[in-house]
């Protein structure tokens, strides 16, 4: 059976906030649309709902979405999909890709830190630099990193999280940093990658987050609206889950 007679699965871990929801749909259709599938070639499930967490034989591929939980509160379900994910990267079974909670999720489960990033809240559209000879976390570098998905240089991209990955997995590989995230995008395996941005989103997508956050932002000394008309369009991002179809109709 070839990776397009199966599904990727969009391992649901939240839903977007209730404005932007009701304005522009959920993260599983923001993620089908950015890889390029139908709504039949991607299968949902959603395991902070009570859904069960498939057998990975089935599937072509898995994207882990964002959430606005925390990592950090450890609730059941989510450490039942940590242990889940850290299976498929141990053994490689699948190619994999976490998105905010997701990359988080992935780290935790394969043994690092997650927790409030020190340097406090990130949100808005900022600039992600991708590092030639990104090295193992504790290791030495190396200049093939960054294939197939990311490409060395800086890229423009969507944030919006509270906590961070504060030590990566033994082993990880760390690809690209921001201004107040040194753990932007993380390769935990050969197929199995974690960003902290958010590729799925769009510019109109950033703005809506930035204002149903309007009084949190203002509270902790941010700018609404100069995040607001700061937010554009990014394409460097968004390529991101175009690359990751690709590797998986390729594996």
């Amino acid at each position: 059976m070839s990776p397009r007679d199966k599904v990727i699965l969009v391992l649901k871990t939240g839903e977007a906030l209730a404005p932007v929801k009701a304005r522009r749909g959920d993260f599983e259709d923001w993620i089908a649309r950015g890889l390029g599938r139908e709504a039949d070639e991607v299968e949902v499930v959603a395991p902070y709902l009570g859904d069960p967490l498939p057998r990975p034989e089935r599937l072509a591929g898995v994207v882990v979405t964002g959430s606005p939980g925390m990592v950090s509160d450890r609730e059941a379900w989510s450490e039942a999909s940590a242990r889940w994910l850290a299976e498929i990267v141990e053994r490689d079974q699948l190619p994999v890709l976490g998105l905010c909670y997701g990359h988080q999720l992935l780290a935790h489960g394969l043994g690092g830190e997650v927790g409030p990033n020190p340097q406090g809240r990130e949100m808005g559209t900022v600039e992600i630099r991708f590092h030639a000879g990104s090295g193992r976390a504790g290791g030495s570098g190396s200049e093939d990193g960054l294939a197939p998905l990311f490409e060395v240089g800086a890229i423009a991209a969507h944030m919006s999280h509270v906590e961070s990955v504060i030590r990566p997995p033994r082993g990880a590989r760390v690809l690209a940093s921001s201004v107040l995230e040194p753990h932007a995008a993380l390769r935990f395996g050969r197929r199995q990658w974690g960003v902290q941005f958010h590729p799925e989103f769009d510019g109109e997508i950033m703005q809506l987050y930035v204002e149903a956050r309007r009084e949190i932002l203002a509270a902790e000394g941010h700018d609404p609206d100069e995040l607001i008309a700061d937010a554009q369009e990014t394409p460097g991002s968004t390529r991101v889950l175009a690359r990751f179809a690709q590797l998986v109709d390729r594996s």
